[in-house]
């Protein structure tokens, strides 16, 4: 197996669960409690941007680098960019569509 064939298998995996609790045992199962806090760190992270937190507060705030954030940074700037698509529709906010 290759590991575009593994990276695809996870897609589909993830793709086919349909619902919060089997998500939530899906995570428990192959994330460590450090990785999951990771999740919830970096979609925290995009949350913040996304509202105009400036970075410094966001650093100071979550108690991380700069550089991390402007990756987040520069992941909200595209303009077809996933995470950007979900978080406008999240807030149903035009403005940053």
């Amino acid at each position: 197996m290759t590991n575009i064939d593994t990276y695809d298998d996870l897609l589909d995996l993830f793709a086919s669960t349909t619902d919060r609790e089997g998500m939530r045992q899906l995570f428990e199962d192959m994330f460590t409690d450090a990785e999951r806090k990771d999740f919830e760190l970096r979609w925290k992270l995009m949350n913040d941007l996304y509202n105009h937190v400036s970075q410094r507060e966001i650093a100071s705030n979550l108690h991380i680098s700069l550089c991390r954030i402007t990756r987040g940074s520069k992941m909200l700037k595209k303009q077809d960019g996933a995470v950007r698509k979900y978080l406008s529709a999240h807030y149903d906010d035009h403005l940053h569509r």
